[in-house]
C-alpha cells in the first residue's frame, strides 16, 4: 500500500461517501461516549473525510475539533459544509505534520486499515495527546464486517486487514492506558488514557 494510491483512491469515492455513509447512531453515540467526546474538550479527527463525526462533536459542545485527512477532495468536501469556528480541517498526513498544540481526545473512525504502520501512527498520536488525553480507535461495525469490505473489490489494495482487538490493545498499551477493548458485531473499540 502507498501513500499516492491511498489518495487517489478516496479522492475517487470523496463525492458519493456522504450519500454511501451507513450511520447506526446508537453505535455512534456509544462510540464517542469510550472516546471521552464531551464539553470543552480539543478533539483531532484523524482521517475525518467528509467530516461525517462533525456534527456528532458540535452536538457534544466540544471546545474545539480539528479534522485532518490526506485526500485533498474530502478536506475539500469537509471545508464547503462546516463553517463553525470551532471546527478546521488540514489535508495532509497526519504522521508527518507537526501540530502545535496538544489533544484531550484523538479519534481514528473507520480508518486503521489504511494506515500502513499502526504502531506508528499510535505512538505519534499518542505524543500529541494532552497529560491524561485519550486516544480511541474505532470502527462502526464488526472486525469481520470490515476485513470482508476491505478484501473485496477496490479497496483491497488501500487496505490492510483489521487486527484483533486484543493484539490493537497491546499495541496502544505501549503508550496508553488501555481501559476499553470492545469487538462486538456492532462496533470495534480500543480506547486508552496517555501515560506519563
Amino acid at each position: 500500500m502507498n501513500q499516492k494510491s491511498v489518495i487517489e483512491f478516496f479522492d475517487r469515492l470523496a463525492p458519493e461517501w456522504d450519500s454511501n455513509m451507513i450511520r447506526n447512531e446508537k453505535t455512534i453515540k456509544t462510540i464517542l461516549d469510550y472516546s471521552g467526546i464531551r464539553e470543552n474538550t480539543d478533539v483531532l479527527d484523524v482521517a475525518c473525510g467528509t467530516g461525517v463525526l462533525i456534527p456528532d462533536y458540535l452536538n457534544r459542545k466540544v471546545n474545539k475539533v480539528i479534522g485532518v485527512d490526506i485526500s485533498p477532495v474530502m478536506i475539500e468536501i469537509a471545508r464547503a459544509k462546516f463553517s463553525d469556528s470551532r471546527i478546521s480541517f488540514i489535508n495532509g498526513d497526519v504522521e508527518a505534520y507537526s501540530f502545535k498544540e496538544l489533544f484531550d481526545c484523538s479519534v481514528v473512525y473507520n480508518a486503521l486499515p489504511h494506515f500502513p504502520e499502526p504502531g506508528r501512527l499510535i505512538k505519534i498520536l499518542s505524543g500529541i495527546l494532552k497529560q491524561d488525553g485519550r486516544l480511541t480507535i474505532a470502527h462502526g461495525m464488526s472486525r469481520d464486517k470490515i476485513n470482508t469490505h476491505h478484501t473485496s473489490g477496490s479497496s483491497s489494495a488501500v487496505s490492510l486487514p483489521l487486527m484483533a482487538e486484543t493484539e490493537l490493545a497491546k499495541l496502544m498499551g505501549l503508550y496508553l492506558n488501555v481501559d476499553t477493548v470492545v469487538s462486538n458485531d456492532d462496533m470495534y473499540v480500543v480506547s486508552g488514557i496517555k501515560i506519563f
